[in-house]
């Protein structure tokens, strides 16, 4: 350690106590953070890239400073999906600080890194005040059955009205109207279950329609209409 003339020639004065950094709540238990394997929690963030064509939604599970858990999802950008890929390999196993110093491939996980870094280290984890925090493999009960992320795509006009592509309940294959052309309920594909079926031996046409459902009033409809045909 080198020191300015104008230190070296400081008379020393005493430092007064050291209560060390403020506690903050980890997996149940208050704790004072010094190093980065004190710093465990499970959390989600949501990250952008440089032009907004697309995001990501990154989930950690973080265990005495080692991400042990990674759930990647990403929407917006047909790169993305690659760059998530390679995401999940380069997380786990690397300590926060060097996930955070990582090149992870895409700007949207990237960001989505800075924020859950944050979360993490000052304590607002979704784990914060869990005892023992949530297990390794929690992030999967946020997909569901299906192992899909929840997606939502909406398309509409001033000319034509909305038409429902996408729910988190699966693909929209038809929109329910009533007779003043208003939307009433949709009929959906639950692609996890399909594929589901299909790998159990079943015809994929039988698949199709045992994985379809329908919400709200769509049985009662004055008429159908495919959203992605008319």
């Amino acid at each position: 350690m080198y020191y300015t003339a104008e230190v070296t020639n400081m008379c020393p004065v005493a430092k007064g106590a050291y209560h060390g950094p403020a506690p903050i709540p980890e997996e149940g238990n208050w704790v004072q953070a010094k190093e980065i394997k004190d710093i465990s929690g499970f959390t989600h963030g949501i990250g952008w890239c440089a032009p907004q064509q697309g995001a990501c939604k990154l989930t950690l599970n973080v265990k005495e400073g080692i991400i042990e858990e990674a759930l990647v999802e990403t929407i917006g950008c047909s790169g993305m999906t690659h760059s998530a890929a390679m995401a999940s390999e380069i997380l786990i196993g690397k300590t926060l600080l060097e996930a955070l110093n990582t090149d992870l491939v895409c700007d949207a996980i990237n960001t989505a890194m800075r924020e859950l870094f944050l979360q993490i280290v000052y304590g607002r984890t979704q784990s914060a005040f869990s005892e023992g925090g949530l297990l390794v493999g929690a992030s999967l009960e946020d997909l569901g059955k299906g192992l899909r992320s929840q997606v939502g795509t909406m398309f509409a006009t001033r000319e034509k009205g909305p038409r429902y592509l996408e729910m988190t309940e699966g693909y929209c294959t038809r929109i329910a109207l009533n007779k003043d052309d208003e939307i009433i309920g949709y009929e959906f594909v639950s692609f996890g279950k399909m594929m589901d079926f299909i790998k159990g031996g079943m015809d994929a046409n039988d698949a199709l329609e045992k994985a379809k459902g329908h919400y709200g009033q769509f049985d009662n409809a004055a008429k159908y209409i495919d959203p992605r045909q008319e």
